[in-house]
């Protein structure tokens, strides 16, 4: 089985990225990130901190910023990335995650977000259609700080570099 975890390289998905990976060093099992971008959409991008202020949209610099900032977290983890259409909502993104989740026999899910305190369904919309599956376990990560996230990347057992890359579709 796999641990999954949403990525668009926010601390909080950081948070999450390293937590998968001491939860996996313990119950012996892979790491997957994911990350869904909209084809093209460079607010979007900007937004998440992808791209610069003028720099233009191109998919390819943008895959390999986020597999560089996963290896980087954890060594150990596999990273893949899907699209969706420009302005797909967060609906298409939340249902592409569910997707991989359900491919890759996944059984759990770390989800970073800081608005989790209240009510699973509160969470920001990709984080609450991903949370309501019912075929595998949520872990809520709110914090970014607990984890030491510097200490535990340079620490980690799990430190073997991984040489799968992948590029866009």
């Amino acid at each position: 089985m796999t641990l999954l975890v949403p990525f668009d390289g926010s601390e909080l998905a950081e948070a999450a990225l390293v937590r998968a990976t001491e939860f996996a060093a313990v119950f012996d099992e892979d790491v997957l990130a994911v990350t869904v971008i909209p084809k093209g959409n460079a607010r979007y991008a900007r937004k998440r901190d992808w791209l610069g202020d003028e720099e233009p949209f191109a998919m390819q610099p943008i895959v390999s910023k986020l597999h560089e900032q996963v290896v980087g977290l954890a060594s150990s983890a596999d990273f893949i990335h899907k699209t969706v259409d420009k302005y797909a909502p967060s609906g298409s993104i939340s249902t592409r995650i569910r997707k991989v989740a359900k491919r890759e026999d996944v059984s759990m899910v770390f989800i970073g977000s800081d608005n989790a305190g209240h009510l699973v369904t509160s969470v920001s919309s990709v984080g609450g259609n991903v949370a309501t599956d019912e075929a595998y376990d949520v872990v809520i990560v709110r914090n970014r700080s607990p984890a030491k996230i510097a200490k535990l990347k340079n620490a980690s057992p799990h430190r073997h570099t991984k040489s799968d890359f992948y590029l866009p579709d």
